[in-house]
């Protein structure tokens, strides 16, 4: 399909077929195609649940608020944030990124490409994820303001500021992950719906992971889809300057 084919394809289905099953290569297929989407500073901060069990499927339809969609999807996907892997993530990162300077830039530029680097991922990373009660967000963003006085700056650097950047970069993941399902000739449904604690018990991650997004899949019903798709009229979505 075209990318116009895809984007019409994909729609929010709410009920899925129960003699239609999906095969767990093509939907991990799927995922894998989605770490290709991009993150900032490329963190990579997040990870996905893919869920083929069906006893923790009904636990994660009841999480979901016991939609028609959780309940009858064939699979569920959920995308996790993990802010708190920032500093192994940096690492890995800073590595790849040395070797690729070292592959791929002039001699004569590779060290201060480099140095540049270490002094992003190792310094301006950590200063900028990590978290302490708030209180670190307050100093960032008041230096941010005082620094901004002068020349252009980010300002976004509060600790929820970061926060939703790192679900910024998981909803990246996420969409990516459906586009590639609806390629395939499968149907998701992302969920906003769902108590987050129960979805956390159904799964076991890790204690600081975040839910960024409950996504079911199947084959829709004739039914599963809701009607004609909405849209605001593009002349007052767009604008041009």
């Amino acid at each position: 399909m075209s990318l116009q084919e895809i984007l019409n394809h994909r729609r929010a289905v709410r009920h899925f077929d129960p003699d239609k099953p999906l095969d767990n290569a093509v939907v991990k297929r799927c995922i894998e195609q989605a770490t290709l989407a991009p993150t900032s500073s490329n963190m990579q901060l997040w990870e996905a649940y893919h869920v083929t069990d069906r006893n923790v499927l009904e636990k994660l339809s009841h999480a979901c608020l016991d939609q028609l969609t959780a309940r009858s999807a064939q699979q569920t996907v959920v995308f996790v944030t993990r802010q708190d892997q920032y500093r192994q993530h940096a690492q890995a990162v800073l590595a790849f990124e040395k070797d690729n300077v070292r592959s791929n830039s002039p001699a004569g530029k590779q060290e201060k490409r480099i140095r540049k680097q270490e002094l992003y991922y190792t310094k301006l990373i950590p200063f900028v994820y990590s978290r302490f009660f708030g209180l670190l967000g307050l100093f960032r963003k008041a230096l941010a303001q005082s620094i901004g006085l002068f020349r252009p700056i980010m300002r976004q650097v509060s600790e929820g500021d970061i926060r939703v950047s790192v679900h910024k970069s998981c909803a990246l993941a996420a969409q990516t992950f459906m586009l590639a399902m609806s390629e395939a000739g499968y149907d998701t449904c992302p969920l906003e719906g769902f108590d987050s604690r129960l979805v956390k018990k159904a799964l076991h991650p890790p204690y600081d992971t975040e839910i960024n997004m409950v996504i079911t899949c199947g084959v829709r019903m004739p039914d599963g889809v809701w009607g004609e798709r909405y849209r605001r009229p593009f002349e007052e979505t767009y604008h041009t300057v």
